[in-house]
């Protein structure tokens, strides 16, 4: 049973890995046995593989900028380098957020998170299938959100992102599960990390989303990395176009 989760000879590529929850999947994969790049904007993301290294880990990081459309491809051919050629695991996990009321939300937020939450997510799938589609499969993780099922307040961009990134997910999963592709999605809840700081500091806010949650806590990093590892390895190849919460059974209250 325990060799439906190896991920053994695996290599992975996690958008957003430095920090938070996508450092907290992408230990969990490495942690499997895979070959691991972490990408991040900042150079946080070379410390952050050099202590998973000093666990034993294979895991290198890379720097890059997705908001930067045109410079995806050469990030992209840059972490596939590093992983030996090829790329078998896809977790797109870097996100932005920007807050403003709706009436005030400028253009220029709006652009930025669109283009980091989907523009970026649907240019690296891409990029990810047509090397999947030619070694005869693979596995692409998206990050959705609860609010991929509902609207928030104050932020209509990062809604609109991840709304997207739930529809993204089930058009790609159409057209690539005979291709031995699996496009799945997580959707974590209200999760203790650097993006809700705002939240977890609004007492009233706190209070009303633990209030919420049956589990009686915010999530972690730590709560990410099985089903990450899940959703990567053998035991999910029949799991196609699912966006899978991860809330502490927020979405059942």
């Amino acid at each position: 049973m325990t060799n439906l989760f190896d991920l053994t000879g695996k290599r992975a590529l996690v958008t957003g890995g430095g920090r938070g929850l996508g450092l907290g999947m992408a230990e969990g994969l490495a942690q499997a046995g895979a070959k691991v790049v972490i990408l991040g904007s900042s150079d946080a993301v070379l410390k952050a593989a050099e202590d998973l290294r000093a666990k034993g880990l294979d895991v290198t990081g890379l720097q890059g900028d997705l908001n930067d459309r045109q410079g995806i491809p050469a990030v992209f051919d840059k972490a596939v380098e590093l992983l030996g050629g090829g790329i078998d695991i896809l977790l797109n996990n870097a996100g932005v957020q920007r807050r403003n009321h709706c009436e005030d939300f400028t253009l220029e937020d709006w652009d930025t998170v669109i283009n980091v939450n989907l523009n970026a997510v649907f240019v690296l799938c891409q990029l990810a299938g047509r090397k999947m589609i030619a070694q005869g499969g693979g596995k692409i993780i998206n990050l959705a959100s609860m609010l991929s099922f509902f609207g928030g307040f104050t932020v209509p961009a990062y809604a609109a992102s991840k709304g997207g990134v739930a529809q993204l997910t089930k058009a790609l999963s159409n057209e690539w599960a005979g291709k031995n592709i699996q496009v799945n999605a997580i959707a974590p809840g209200y999760m203790a990390t650097e993006m809700n700081t705002a939240l977890i500091h609004d007492e009233g806010r706190n209070k009303e989303i633990l209030g919420r949650i049956p589990a009686g806590r915010w999530g972690t990093p730590e709560d990410m990395a099985g089903l990450a590892v899940f959703l990567a390895s053998p035991a999910s190849n029949y799991i196609n176009g699912a966006v899978i919460p991860v809330d502490g059974g927020y979405l059942a209250k």
